[in-house]
């Protein structure tokens, strides 16, 4: 690094905004959301999502409440033209949603995307052009009216190629990419030239979309462009003004906050701020944030585990444990003091009292975590190092949560035995926990199947010392299975499933499967686990336990005494 970082880097100019307003404003209620996550977030990952992955998680966002969703760059690959075809062909969009589309100001692409579109109730057709001095004289060799021509005359091709298509009810957005780098004359030139050429009305509103393209400055300089913006634009009645924050200096939630109370209406981001780079502003912390000061985002997180383990699986990325209101520890507790103020805090929030738990600034129920998930032990609270013993002496990889959930159960132990425990204990007490229950069922055999493009499975169980043969067909083995057991009265939830092979043990190796198990309708959440030389038959044993441990969580609870 450079002693003198002012030698290369300048600090961004302020906003001549005297009388700035937006300090003295709060947000009163949830702007329009937007997701990108199918766009945005899929183009930063390092596989990109194959339809079936785009098609779970874009059934996601409609169950969440976005009314909104940009589902693709169609012009760019083949794989986004045709996932928008299959949206559209296969019915899949809400009466309720809007898909949205992105595209380059380039006549052969827009005419691609307008074609993705055909037969859509309605769209939103995204255009954008880079507009700061950079781009303009290093990449394209313009000068300002080259650029606002070429913005102009993308807009007047969306026009036209839209009104050859009466059926579908079109809008358009665009955006001046590079916006915050962007002069903001020039900003406000070619946005004005661009609902004038769409002739924008305020009954065919044009979305205005400023972007952080790259986060350059601190997030109340962004509220003073967006203000300088908001109160300048030509046909402001005509304009729904749209923020699309990233996250390059870590400050974006704060500047789509600030952006709101300057006048922003719209916000586009991703779940858990995926995107390009650091990320698009992360949608489900800003509304969240929302939630905390009495107001509906008008989006529905309550069952906020489910969700993320859709995005991680879709995605292929981790949600990080610290990530605001959904990583694994941010209702976590280890130090005793805080222990102590949790446990007493709750012991006096009435239901329909105002929520003041200390160190809590949400309901970890309101998002469907329990009270149990809020007060767990480390590897570093007493009883140090017990997934390094399990992999160490037994080749056993646990997975994050299911450290978690054991180390309570180590600590239970310790608590009612006292005195340190040796690896071996540590093995014993995770075996008859998570391996050795056969009640009230009992694992006996498998075979599966093919039946057209399903998997099909014939499971024998005894279930209270009787034998059953079931059968079920699904996706895979594991959904086949659970689709199995439905026909028993017994209903769970796959919210997490992995694999390891027992480290070191060559071609002998055992595989390990993981299952985090629900019932179905319910919060309550456990693990099964299956070890076998087979790693289908170890999956099938881990669906098994994890089915017996919920029916004995429940039993415990005073529920029922099966997982249906």
């Amino acid at each position: 690094m450079l002693k003198n970082p002012a030698s290369k880097y300048s600090p961004f100019p302020p906003v001549r905004l005297a009388d700035r307003q937006w300090p003295d404003r709060t947000i009163g209620s949830a702007p329009i959301w937007m997701s990108t996550d199918l766009r945005d977030g899929n183009q930063a990952l390092f596989e990109p999502m194959n339809i079936e992955r785009k098609m779970r998680l874009f059934h996601t966002l409609c169950d969440i409440g976005f009314k909104e969703i940009e589902v693709a760059f169609p012009s760019a690959s083949q794989t986004d033209f045709d996932f928008v075809r299959k949206l559209i062909e296969g019915q899949h969009i809400p009466d309720d949603v809007t898909i949205e589309v992105l595209t380059q100001a380039r006549e052969h692409l827009i005419r691609r995307t307008i074609d993705s579109l055909a037969g859509a109730r309605r769209a939103i057709v995204h255009v954008y052009t880079a507009t700061s001095k950079p781009f303009r004289e290093n990449v394209f060799g313009m000068s300002r009216a080259e650029v606002v021509d070429m913005a102009v005359s993308a807009v007047r091709l969306i026009r036209q190629l839209s009104a050859e298509r009466p059926q579908t009810e079109w809008v358009l957005e665009y955006s001046p990419e590079t916006f915050t780098a962007t002069e903001l004359d020039f900003a406000l030139e070619i946005c004005d030239a661009v609902t004038a050429a769409w002739g924008a009305t305020p009954q065919d509103k044009v979305i205005l979309n400023l972007p952080t393209t790259v986060e350059m400055a601190t997030p109340n300089v962004y509220a003073d462009q967006i203000e300088w913006m908001h109160r300048h634009l030509a046909r402001r009645d005509s304009v729904i003004l749209s923020v699309h924050p990233h996250n390059d200096r870590g400050t974006a939630v704060a500047a789509a906050e600030l952006a709101m109370m300057a006048g922003a209406e719209r916000v586009e981001g991703c779940l858990f701020g995926n995107g390009e780079r650091t990320g698009n502003v992360d949608i489900v912390t800003l509304a969240l944030n929302l939630y905390t000061q009495g107001i509906s985002p008008k989006l529905d997180f309550s069952d906020i585990n489910a969700v993320a383990r859709t995005v991680e699986h879709c995605s292929r990325l981790p949600i990080h444990p610290r990530h605001p209101y959904v990583g694994d520890l941010v209702f976590t507790a280890f130090s005793g003091s805080h222990q102590d103020a949790i446990r007493k805090g709750f012991g006096v929030q009435n239901v329909d009292d105002h929520w003041r738990v200390p160190y809590l600034p949400i309901d970890p129920a309101d998002v469907g975590r329990s009270y149990d998930s809020v007060i767990r032990i480390n590897s570093q609270s007493g009883k140090g190092g017990i997934a390094y013993l399990l992999e160490a002496e037994y080749g056993v990889v646990l997975p994050r949560r299911l450290q978690v959930e054991f180390s309570r159960v180590v600590q239970a132990h310790t608590d009612s035995h006292g005195g340190e425990m040796s690896a071996a204990e540590i093995w014993a007490l995770f075996a008859e926990t998570y391996l050795a229950g056969e009640t009230p069922i009992r694992y006996v055999e498998h075979h599966l199947f093919e039946h057209g493009e399903a998997q099909g499975i014939r499971l024998t169980l005894e279930l209270d010392g009787r034998v059953h043969l079931l059968a079920g067909e699904g996706n895979g083995p594991i959904d086949a299975a659970v689709h199995a057991l439905r026909s028993i009265g017994i209903g769970v939830q796959v919210r997490s499933y992995e694999e390891r092979s027992m480290a070191g043990k060559g071609s002998d190796a055992n595989a390990c499967a993981f299952l985090e198990l629900a019932r179905a309708g319910c919060n309550r959440e456990c693990h099964g686990v299956g070890i076998d030389g087979n790693i289908v038959t170890a999956s099938i044993r881990a669906l098994v336990n994890g089915v017996n441990r919920l029916s004995a969580s429940a039993a415990n609870a005073g529920g029922e005494t099966r997982a249906a």
